[in-house]
């Protein structure tokens, strides 16, 4: 069972839908004829909008003519992975539900219901609101950000969990980034049996990847001036026996 958490200055549920959205590469579709995959098939307008190139024998172009105009018909799925291997990887879930219209050997996707689930429940976006959100400026960024994080600087991942509430980190075995968004830093936090997740957020939104740099900065320095944690000591210590 993961930790209790408080999300200060998190992205707005119609945010995180854009940014899942615009970051995604591939998609499920699931209509009268079936499921497909797609990979590197859809692309995204600034309203939100997925208009989606299949190929000619796909079952999704002969469903998309021969159902009712205007009536939901197919359900677009996509998965919020995280980029950095560590358990339970999918952050996230988008589901839009909608109808497609075959125009130019593409078919074109009208939304009629937008359902985000993230790991504290399941909402429903707003439409309008949808249409009018912007994705994370950093959310296509994001996976060389925190991969790179993970890969290089170990060391600056362990001076952040100073900022940790000790409780939080009992038991902990090991800490990895899990995102970041224009507001924050999130870490998670692995057991023998469980994980939760821990969020930094930033004193000021960082709109690009040097604002983030500097960001990070800040976080990095209030945390060298915290003192290590308790649990962590101990989880060297014993490494080093």
């Amino acid at each position: 069972m993961g930790d209790s958490q408080t999300w200060t200055a998190a992205p707005s549920a119609a945010e995180h839908a854009r940014s899942v959205l615009a970051a995604s590469w591939s998609c499920a579709v699931t209509a009268e004829g079936g499921r497909e995959e797609f990979v590197g098939a859809h692309t995204v307008a600034e309203d939100g909008r997925v208009t989606l190139e299949v190929p000619e024998g796909s079952t999704l172009v002969a469903a998309a003519i021969c159902a009712p105009r205007g009536e939901p018909s197919a359900v677009l799925e996509f998965a919020d992975v995280a980029p950095v291997p560590l358990r339970s990887r999918i952050r996230a879930r988008l589901w839009i539900a909608g109808w497609f219209a075959a125009r130019d050997g593409r078919l074109e996707f009208e939304a009629t219901r937008v359902v985000l689930r993230r790991p504290s429940g399941a909402v429903v976006v707003d439409l309008d609101e949808f249409a009018a959100a912007a994705p994370d400026p950093l959310a296509t960024a994001e996976a060389r950000l925190l991969t790179h994080l993970a890969d290089c600087h170990p060391d600056a991942i362990e001076r952040l969990t100073r900022l940790v509430d000790p409780d939080s980190l009992h038991g902990a075995v090991r800490v990895q980034p899990l995102a970041v968004d224009r507001h924050g830093l999130t870490l998670r936090i692995e057991r023998a049996r469980a994980h939760g997740d821990v969020r930094l957020p930033f004193h000021a939104p960082a709109d690009d990847v040097a604002r983030l740099t500097e960001r990070m900065h800040v976080l990095l320095t209030q945390a060298s001036a915290a003192s290590c944690p308790r649990a962590l000591q101990r989880q060297r210590a014993d490494g080093d026996g």
